[in-house]
């Protein structure tokens, strides 16, 4: 198991050059002993066809014309080894012996007129072998020849793997350094080619999987720290119910803690959710109005408090659950902090929606709603990339929220 995926290109551009250089020294021999056969054997044809002419022309056997070249008219009269091959019924054969001479046979028929005349040409080839001389003269030189061309293909490998995989390295290393609060970005983003495409999609994934992660860790956070005050006062107040009849304000203040739940819950799964909400073009004006009927609807307040100075159409951009939710917690609790039958006045001005109504000194310092979690409404500001501003001061309670205008 090789530790990178460089020494791995590397091993098998190696392992590749040493092969190739095996393969084609192996082939260069045994082109060079074939042809050094084929020429032999092509002197004993040509020598052959001559002896074969003289004998039709004169009527005898003629001397070879190489003094390398001798004609054996009979077997017996054959060295031991060539004679075994003749009568083993080899008419051609290449012979090797122990004491160093390398001899070529060819039988040859003259074809008498009487009885077929049988002639044997043997050659002792010992000299003319040229390859065997030049590989004993020369080897060494080709042999460092060899090793020089395998090393300098070995560092050529070497640089070639480094460059070809070093994209990769790059990229592994920033993979390994990336965490989840810093930004993904790789270098290899720019690249045109496949690497370019792994890391553009490669950070892409991380980017998404550490939003998921935050998104995670600040729900779960956001659970425990939000609705710890609604369960506290839930819980006591159950306490008491074992031993005495809850009364009226009880009862109000469990639906109340359960109102405070049931809304913490929608803001933190809109939260959780909301890099996967579009975001669109809508009117905040709507918003507006239909957040302010449903208070109406479920509290006691009269319609003629409210001081509305807004235009006929306000286009932003966002995402209108989360726009929704943001509106019904800050003039809901504009209107828990309000001081009854205070005029509740909603403005819209150089693009900011404020929000101001006079603060009940019977109710300062008391918590409702999301006055206890402004940190989550702030983030769903931050998630639509609108500002969000609350002032919870001794004599009034303001709210500045700029949206993002559609252009």
């Amino acid at each position: 198991m090789f530790r990178s995926i460089r020494h791995g290109l590397f091993a098998a551009l190696a392992g590749f050059t040493v092969l190739i250089c095996v393969f084609y020294t192996g082939l260069a021999l045994v082109i060079s002993y074939v042809t050094e056969d084929m020429l032999i054997d092509r002197l004993l044809a040509r020598e052959a066809e001559a002896m074969a002419a003289h004998f039709r022309l004169h009527g005898d056997v003629g001397p070879p014309g190489n003094d390398w070249i001798q004609v054996h008219r009979s077997v017996e009269s054959l060295p031991p080894v060539v004679r075994d091959k003749v009568l083993s019924g080899h008419p051609r054969a290449e012979i090797f012996t122990d004491t160093g001479q390398h001899y070529h046979l060819r039988s040859l028929d003259l074809g008498a007129t009487g009885e077929p005349q049988h002639v044997y040409l043997l050659a002792d080839v010992g000299p003319l072998l040229v390859v065997s001389k030049l590989f004993r003269e020369v080897g060494g030189g080709l042999v460092a020849a060899a090793m020089s061309l395998i090393a300098l293909a070995l560092v050529l490998a070497y640089r070639l793997s480094r460059r070809l995989v070093l994209p990769l390295q790059v990229l592994a290393d920033e993979v390994r350094d990336s965490s989840p609060e810093a930004s993904v970005n790789f270098s290899a983003r720019q690249r045109p080619d496949e690497i370019g495409y792994l890391a553009e999609k490669l950070a892409a994934t991380l980017a998404a999987l550490h939003s998921a992660l935050r998104r995670e860790h600040a729900f779960t956070r956001d659970v425990s720290h939000e609705l710890r005050t609604p369960l506290t006062v839930m819980n006591n107040l159950l306490g008491q119910a074992t031993s005495r009849t809850l009364a009226r304000q009880d009862v109000a203040q469990l639906q109340a803690s359960l109102d405070d739940m049931r809304a913490t819950l929608d803001v933190l799964f809109a939260l959780a959710r909301a890099t996967h909400i579009a975001t669109e073009t809508f009117d905040l004006r709507g918003g507006i109005e239909e957040c302010l009927l449903r208070l109406l609807e479920n509290a006691d307040h009269g319609a003629e408090r409210f001081a509305l100075d807004l235009p006929e159409r306000i286009d932003v951009i966002g995402n209108r659950h989360l726009a929704t939710l943001l509106l019904h917690n800050c003039l809901g609790n504009a209107l828990f902090h309000g001081q009854p039958g205070s005029p509740f006045q909603i403005s819209f001005a150089d693009g900011a929606l404020c929000v101001v109504n006079t603060v009940d000194p019977d109710r300062a310092g008391v918590v409702q709603g999301f006055s206890h979690g402004q940190n989550l409404l702030l983030r769903i500001a931050k998630a639509m990339r609108w500002e969000l501003e609350i002032h919870a001061g001794v004599n009034d309670y303001r709210v500045h929220i700029v949206p993002l205008r559609a252009h």
